[in-house]
């Protein structure tokens, strides 16, 4: 099986697996299945930021148990709880990100990849199980915005790519790749602005803002990786990588459209 086939199964399978959990599974199941690919994740990082094989299974499994137990251990605190880690993500992703690639730091001290650990995948758990609470029509609009965004920086980078965006860090990556993403999710705003009656100005600025962020997301990991001479997280997704190569996006922008979200909730 070539390297194209491999990848196809494996997209269907996730698909297969996701998709009837997103419009069918309870709350408790999809949570339980979250925390297991968090726990996946936690592993992945830790092997990447060079933890022992005993300490990064240690590590996965206290993360993946801590997001499990979290919503029922603090109650009616939770809602309040998940602001905060929404925040959390925020800042990470606003200022200490950029920052941190600007300076090519690489921040090899265990205590502090794992704390780096927790902030990205603790607020992506969290936001994951907001946006199934909202319904599957929020969780899967949410998701497409990243989805549509990698296609098309994908065939636009492959078709158009010049110019390189951050060749010290992601050689693959070109501004045209970038702004094939923004058109893709300018055509996206238009489609839900005539379906679902969303501002079209303010829906488009919010998507270009979360296009920002998954760049940064997938830009972070790519950093990383290179620090750990590393192609791939993992191998655990044939034709993909590792788990951590398919939600690397998804860390940086879900739990600040859920934030969105939590917050527009709240005040009403």
């Amino acid at each position: 099986m070539n390297a194209t086939a491999r990848r196809v199964l494996t997209a269907v399978i996730l698909l297969a697996i996701f998709l009837p959990a997103i419009l069918w599974a309870p709350a408790w199941l999809w949570q339980g299945l979250i925390a297991i690919v968090v726990a996946l994740a936690a592993f992945e990082w830790a092997r990447l930021s060079s933890f022992p094989l005993l300490p990064a299974r240690l590590y996965a499994g206290l993360l993946a148990g801590v997001a499990w137990g979290l919503p029922a251990v603090l109650a009616d605190r939770w809602p309040d709880f998940q602001m905060g880690l929404f925040v959390l993500a925020a800042l990470f992703w606003l200022i200490v990100a950029p920052l941190w690639m600007l300076g090519r730091w690489e921040g090899e001290r265990p205590a502090l990849r794992a704390a780096v650990g927790v902030a990205l995948l603790l607020p992506t758990w969290a936001a994951l199980v907001y946006l199934h609470q909202r319904g599957p029509d929020i969780l899967v609009g949410t998701l497409a915005i990243v989805w549509i965004a990698d296609t098309a920086a994908y065939f636009a980078g492959r078709r158009f790519g010049r110019h390189k965006l951050a060749p010290a860090i992601s050689p693959g990556k070109t501004w045209e790749g970038v702004g094939g993403a923004l058109a893709a999710l300018a055509v996206y705003a238009t489609v839900l602005n005539g379906f679902a009656g969303l501002p079209l100005i303010a829906l488009f600025l919010v998507m270009a803002g979360l296009l920002y962020l998954s760049v940064l997301g997938d830009l972070f990991e790519s950093w990383i990786k290179r620090l750990a001479g590393m192609k791939d997280s993992g191998s655990l997704l044939p034709g993909h990588g590792g788990v951590l190569d398919r939600v690397d996006a998804l860390t940086s922008t879900l739990p600040v459209a859920a934030g969105i979200l939590l917050w527009l909730e709240f005040a009403k």
